[in-house]
């Protein structure tokens, strides 16, 4: 007799997206700062772009957290979802604040990690809490409510913007570069002309 092989038809499950809790010591922080805030919570989001869409928030709403080391001290960068950071206005705008700064770089998870013993999601934008000097880029003081990452991928910190500089006792500059966003030009189908024979 010929071997007959089944095929496997079992249907493969899609992965469950990572689902990560409030860290109480946020909670306690801001509870002890007495400042207006609000805990939002949402779907598994990654980066502020998708925090941005996921929120129904415009880009400016949106705080981008960004953990750099200058020389051996390491910093939490805030600036709006839509910018780029700016490597030598950073290094200016420390240098201005009386930091001296010769190298600037952005460390990988895995330093991060190693650095602060904890996972690189559950750092929060809340830099006092992690033993960390903050730095706002100038565009963000003007801003009303900002949302702010809260070390979970399912909950973030909507508060002003200057309670948060205020609360970090933030250094603020201008290191931020808008990015250049190019828009898709959609051109409507041509509608097709059907000419009728006229009837004899």
């Amino acid at each position: 007799m010929a071997n007959i092989k089944q095929k496997n038809t079992k249907k493969v499950q899609p992965k469950a997206k990572k689902t990560t809790k409030l860290p109480a010591k946020l909670v306690k922080y801001l509870e002890n700062a007495g400042v207006d805030h609000n805990i939002l919570e949402h779907r598994t989001v990654y980066t502020a772009i998708d925090a941005a869409n996921t929120l129904k928030k415009k880009m400016e709403e949106i705080a981008k957290t960004l953990y750099i080391k200058a020389d051996k001290d390491y910093y939490v960068v805030i600036l709006p979802a839509d910018h780029n950071l700016d490597f030598e206005k950073l290094s200016a705008c420390l240098q201005k604040a009386g930091i001296k700064a010769n190298t600037i770089k952005i460390p990988g998870e895995k330093i991060i990690e190693t650095v602060f013993k904890a996972k690189a999601e559950a750092l929060t934008a809340f830099g006092n809490l992690h033993k960390m000097g903050v730095v706002v880029e100038k565009k963000l003081e003007k801003a009303g409510k900002t949302v702010f990452s809260a070390g979970s991928l399912n909950h973030s910190v909507e508060m002003a913007a200057k309670d948060f500089i205020n609360l970090e006792k933030a250094i603020v500059g201008s290191f931020g570069v808008k990015k250049k966003i190019k828009k898709i030009k959609v051109t409507a189908p041509k509608k097709k002309v059907v000419k009728k024979k006229a009837k004899k």
